[in-house]
């Protein structure tokens, strides 16, 4: 069987049985669902060799297929769901509605993986609706029969941007005669010379899925609110299928750079730089862990988005290893917090801290991640930031864009440590006493993936390697790159593995210096028992500067808190509401009124007959 076949039926199948098993036997539910997912995966070892599916359905000719550019992203999608359903057991255990969790996520996942190997825009725009119908089941999951704000405002911008891809499919049709992507894409569609409203109508709805501002309201909310399992998807793979459809879109600009779609990229490249700065403001002041990583997912996504939009080698396949890197980093992160909920109850960084020694192999991931995230060497993140960095100043010369990078990137190092240190450094409380460490089940997956970011970081060829023959489907050629070396336009080499090798050796020198230095005279102590400074502690006194360390910062920026887009976005709507209930007022349901409705529109073309039947 052709393994594209295999594979869509079975994550459909096992969404159905998931859904079903769950009122026999509730244990096998997870299990099921993993294993699924398990199968689904074994079958990429078969991808490479598959041809095409091509076959008609109502008149339409329907083809499915993978290239170089499609593995890359089917890689990113279903290894880390693999991992995401293995930390799901434990993570959604004791928790209702197994079935409806487990068959949404699958039905989600199989969404994702048609969209990436859809190679006409009937298929793209079923499979994406797939895709979010399913995606918004899991956003209101933890509401059930109440539909809340979050579900609504996703429902809204995604019916925004698939009505948007209606349009322009139905507009490429008529004017192209073909549903076939790449025929479309050379035959100029996404070219902005001709119809320049069918590119910006796909760019709308893959910036609302990548959570560009300003259509990045719904992501918060959603990405928090969300079971920590799947949101490890979520933002880790799925907003990934708003990038991979702007690299759809901007790919007749890399190949013939026109003049044209380079004003749209500059704009979309200061959409990103914007999203990336103004996510890290808002992630500074959040309290709740998973809040804070979903504002630092926004920012992340920006990076990536300015990095698609320099044309450049160097950006491109920055924006394609950050891809990869953040959903390992990102996933990580979000399994950290639902390891914390689940184990402590909350990820109030107010309410819970000191968690390291409850929770060491947590820490750990947590540490990896954060170090990724911040670009901090030798973990991968670092090389992602390098590639971004040098493709802005020495291929785009983009140097105000560079500023705005750079301040993002610098202030992410707060948000990190508030997050590293809010829930695991501060002082122990006595609420967390009993906490133990996640469940091995839950460990597993983290741990994989802090290894993933820490080998790719000494080792990006890894990924530099799929990427760049990916790079060459999108109009690249002689994309060069070695195993653990960066090179620049300066014809001078970084080697990430001497860079490795040195903070390794530097790592292993402080720990054993300090755990060898006075270790006879040294005496355990709790991390409350610190120096007063003569004032007398009081019970459940928080000693910590956790809490209002970045009251200064939240000053500084507080004009910047003022205007949300959130309220701009709500005072539109309202607008309309108003506008269309006044239009309301003409269906009056009196067939007097609607006569002289009838006399008045005839009255208007005898006086306008001039003009309008020439």
């Amino acid at each position: 069987m052709n393994p594209i076949i295999s594979i869509l039926l079975i994550l459909f199948a096992g969404s159905v049985l998931a859904f079903g098993i769950d009122s026999i036997n509730r244990k096998w539910t997870g299990w099921i669902a993993f294993i699924s997912m398990l199968l689904a995966a074994l079958n990429l070892f078969y991808l490479a060799q598959t041809s095409d599916l091509v076959f008609s359905l109502g008149g339409v000719s329907l083809k499915w297929g993978f290239s170089s550019l499609r593995l890359y992203f089917v890689y990113i999608i279903l290894i880390l769901s693999l991992l995401s359903f293995l930390y799901s057991i434990d993570y959604m255990k004791g928790k209702a509605r197994l079935g409806y969790f487990y068959g949404a996520f699958l039905l989600t996942v199989l969404g994702m993986f048609g969209v990436v190997i859809s190679k006409d825009f009937v298929s793209f725009f079923i499979f994406w609706e797939i895709m979010t119908w399913s995606s918004f089941l899991l956003i209101i999951y933890n509401a059930y029969y109440k539909v809340k704000t979050q579900g609504l405002k996703y429902m809204i911008f995604s019916a925004i941007g698939a009505y948007a891809m209606l349009t322009a499919i139905v507009f490429i049709y008529h004017y192209y005669g073909t549903f076939d992507i790449a025929v479309a894409i050379k035959g100029g569609v996404f070219s902005f010379e001709n119809h320049i409203f069918i590119p910006l109508f796909f760019a709308l709805g893959f910036a609302i899925k990548a959570a560009i501002m300003p259509f990045h309201i719904w992501a918060p909310s959603a990405y928090a609110d969300s079971p920590m399992s799947f949101t490890a998807v979520f933002s880790g793979a799925m907003s990934k299928m708003g990038v991979f459809g702007l690299l759809l879109v901007l790919a007749t600009y890399y190949a013939l750079h026109n003049p044209d779609a380079y004003v749209f990229s500059q704009i979309l490249a200061w959409l990103g730089g914007i999203t990336a700065a103004m996510a890290t403001i808002y992630a500074l002041i959040q309290t709740d862990a998973k809040r804070l990583l979903a504002y630092s997912s926004i920012s992340q996504l920006g990076y990536i988005v300015v990095a698609l939009s320099t044309g450049t080698k160097l950006g491109v396949m920055a924006a394609l290893y950050l891809a990869v890197l953040h959903a390992v980093f990102k996933g990580a992160l979000f399994m950290v917090a639902g390891a914390v909920e689940k184990q402590a109850g909350t990820t109030d960084m107010t309410k819970i801290s000191g968690l390291i020694r409850k929770m060491p192999w947590t820490f750990f991931v947590a540490l990896v991640s954060v170090i990724a995230l911040t670009g901090i060497p030798p973990v991968g993140g670092f090389v992602g930031k390098w590639l971004l960095y040098e493709a802005l100043i020495t291929e785009s010369n983009n140097y105000f864009l560079v500023i705005v990078i750079f301040f993002s990137s610098t202030a992410a190092f707060l948000y990190a440590y508030r997050f590293l240190f809010g829930l695991f450094l501060g002082q122990e409380e006595k609420e967390t006493e009993n906490v133990k460490e996640a469940p091995i089940k839950m460990l597993i997956p983290m741990l994989i993936l802090a290894i993933v970011a820490i080998v790719t970081g000494i080792m990006p060829g890894l990924i530099f390697k799929p990427a760049a023959v990916a790079m060459q489907e999108i109009g690249f050629e002689n994309v060069n790159w070695q195993m653990t070396a960066l090179s620049n336009v300066w014809g001078n080499q970084t080697d990430l593995s001497i860079i490795g090798m040195f903070i390794a050796a530097v790592f292993v020198l402080i720990f054993i210096f300090l755990t060898f230095k006075g270790k006879k005279n040294t005496r355990f102590v709790g991390t409350k028992d610190i120096s007063s400074s003569g004032e007398l502690w009081q019970e459940g006194e928080n000693w910590t500067f956790q809490q209002d360390f970045y009251k200064p910062f939240e000053r500084a920026a507080a004009p910047l808190y003022k205007y949300k887009m959130n309220k701009i976005w709500e005072d539109l709507g309202n607008a309309l509401e108003a506008f269309f209930n006044f239009f309301r007022r003409i269906y009056t349901g009196n067939g007097q009124t609607y006569a002289l409705y009838v006399i008045g529109f005839l009255a208007l073309l005898l006086l306008f007959k001039d003009y309008i039947f020439k």
